[in-house]
């Protein structure tokens, strides 16, 4: 869905774009050394530890190696483990610490943020039992980069500032310059932009002393985005042009291609939309030219926010489909890796079961060289073979058929019934205009602040109860699940066929959602007691699918900037809709009149509260 770009800088610059990048500085810049360990050499370790022929330690020393600089994430994991069972076999305490630590990097990684906490936290304990500070700090800025990456932004800063203190006592600059730069990062986050710039403006201190250009470069970039929101621009673009300059000699194509993302958008803001322009294009040739497709994504998306600011709205929705395209094909490299592997691990066992065939083929004939009385026998055994080929066979054809419709049945959760079909018939869905759809959003009051108090689990399974339940109203009533993100909840009325009364089902289905929410608290004492924003607008939308992979039906449009607009102005337990909406349904539902309200990048708007069903109270 094409949304109207944000008019404050300040918002532009959030946290997740660069997490994966800064946040994770610790581990990007100790693991620079790894780095230059050529594939051939891992290959080799590889080898040499798979030939069994070691002594203890000259085992551990490999494993060791292997579990630093395995870059491939699920063999570091694997590597990083065996180490842990090796050392633990051979009482080797130094050994079991590296390993833990290092299987903690590989979950963090693979984003199993809970398991790689507890490797963390493991070998912390081991560490202090044997009173070795210089490996307790690295370890305290493993344990809050994760708490970091969860969200509990205060813990973070707690194991940070715990690792600085240790590691200034121990005189490690290099680990204590990487937990500087990401403590600054996570105050970034926090929106503590003067904390940031302490924490931010030593760490580069440090590497410049160090003479570690990359940690610089990073150091000052950040610098830059930090300044954006101080509301120095111009000091904000001369530093991200320093680190850039800095990143070409190394280069690092990916955070250049970043920074220049972040540029374009301090010109934008300042309505200077061809430098804007001509920055976002820098980015999008760089990123295609090293195959960096997160930032192609990225650059696409910025041209498309920029052209909608200039009114050019056919160029900015060409380049938002680049844009979806690239994020898509991102969100499927993982799944395709894995259907690669398991296509090898097919074709190896079918080659395995062609020599089995093939060895007992020639068992068989001599068997009946030798008598003749056993070819009977043999024929009873290739009866029975027959029999539980076929029965395998047809075991088969009902696995392949119950996929088979899984598939459809899954299709059919992603996309609406006649999208689905229009999509198999033709392999692409024409985009449509429709006239009048009523657009709901709803989202749970405080979610942030509950999400950082509840665990993982706790977290999905509130969310699930609540969600599972509005998915249901919205069948009853005939509308579309469009999507959700995070506590968001998104549903539209009137597609993907125009029909009669969608305003008034989806204000009826609104009811329920708010009534269902509030009677959850009483009857669920288990869950969280979430509170609910509603907001309800209609108008026109187009609607399509974007995407060539990975599908997903979506809506865009004035009329669904509008329908955030009504929830974000709501209140908790209450269902806030807009002048066209009411005067659709004003016949049937009673309608608090709010007066006008101002609304970011729309003016005045006048809004109403639901309040209840004519029925009801006639």
């Amino acid at each position: 869905m094409l949304r109207t770009p944000k008019s404050d800088l300040k918002n532009i610059f959030c946290f997740e774009p660069i997490k994966a990048w800064v946040i994770l500085g610790f581990f990007v810049l100790t693991s620079l050394a790894a780095q230059s360990q050529t594939q051939v050499a891992l290959d080799s370790l590889e080898k040499k530890y798979q030939s069994r022929e070691l002594e203890p330690q000259a085992k551990l020393a490999i494993l060791k190696e292997l579990a630093i600089n395995s870059t491939d994430t699920n063999k570091k994991l694997s590597f990083s483990e065996e180490l842990v069972r090796v050392a633990t076999l051979f009482d080797s305490t130094n050994y079991l610490i590296q390993g833990l630590q290092e299987k903690g990097n590989a979950l963090r990684l693979k984003g199993d943020l809970t398991r790689a906490l507890q490797s963390f936290l493991q070998a912390a304990k081991l560490v202090e039992e044997e009173n070795g500070k210089a490996k307790l700090g690295a370890l305290n800025i493993g344990i809050a980069d994760v708490y970091s990456v969860m969200g509990n932004y205060s813990n973070a800063v707690s194991y940070y500032r715990h690792a600085i203190e240790i590691l200034r006592t121990v005189n490690d600059s290099t680990n204590m310059a990487a937990a500087l730069l990401n403590m600054g990062d996570t105050y970034i986050t926090m929106h503590k932009w003067d904390s940031a710039l302490i924490c931010t403006e030593e760490a580069g201190v440090i590497y410049e002393k160090i003479q570690s250009k990359i940690g610089e470069a990073y150091s000052l970039g950040n610098l830059g985005m930090i300044y954006v929101q101080l509301g120095d621009d111009k000091k904000a673009e001369r530093i991200m042009n320093k680190a850039i300059e800095l990143l070409e000699v190394l280069n690092e194509y990916y955070p250049i291609s970043v920074y220049l993302n972040l540029i374009a958008d301090i010109y934008k803001e300042n309505k200077e939309y061809q430098a804007a322009l001509d920055y976002a294009f820098r980015s999008l040739h760089l990123a295609k030219k090293y195959g960096l497709k997160e930032q192609v994504s990225e650059a696409n998306l910025r041209l498309s926010e920029i052209y909608q600011r200039m009114g050019k709205l056919n160029e900015s929705f060409a380049y938002y489909k680049s844009h979806i395209t690239y994020k898509d094909s991102l969100n499927n490299i993982k799944s395709v890796q894995q259907m690669a592997d398991l296509r090898t691990n097919f074709e190896v066992s079918k080659k395995q079961i062609e020599v089995d065939l093939l060895n007992q083929q020639k068992k068989n004939q001599q068997i009946v060289v030798i008598a003749t009385t056993i070819a009977i026998l043999l024929l009873s055994m290739l009866v029975f073979g027959l029999y539980r080929r076929y029965k395998f066979i047809r075991e088969t054809n009902q696995i392949i058929e119950q996929e088979r419709q899984r598939s459809e049945n899954l299709l059919l959760n992603i996309l609406p019934k006649e999208t689905a079909q229009e999509l198999k018939a033709n392999g692409r869905v024409q985009a449509k205009s429709f006239e009048s759809v009523t657009v709901l959003f709803a989202d749970f009051k405080g979610f942030t602040h509950y999400a950082e108090k509840m665990t993982p689990e706790k977290l999905v399974e509130s969310v699930d109860f609540y969600f599972s339940r509005f998915d249901q109203i919205m069948e009853r009533y005939g509308l579309e699940k469009i999507k959700t993100i995070g506590d968001s909840y998104m549903c539209a009325g009137g597609l993907p066929f125009p029909t009669q009364n969608h305003a008034h089902h989806m204000i009826g289905a609104a009811l329920e959602i708010v009534d269902f929410v509030k009677t959850s608290k009483k009857a669920n004492p288990g869950l969280y007691p979430f509170d609910i924003r509603v907001g309800v607008n209609t108008g026109s939308v187009v609607a399509g699918v974007v995407g060539t992979k990975k599908f997903a039906y979506d809506v865009w449009g004035d009329t669904v900037n509008v329908a955030a607009r009504m929830e974000s102005n709501s209140e908790p337990g209450r269902i806030n809709i807009s002048e066209y909406t009411y005067e659709l349904v004003k016949d049937q539902f009673i309608c608090t009149y709010r007066g006008e309200i101002d609304v970011k990048n729309r003016g005045m708007l006048k809004m109403y509260f639901v309040e209840d069903t004519i029925s009801k109270n006639s």
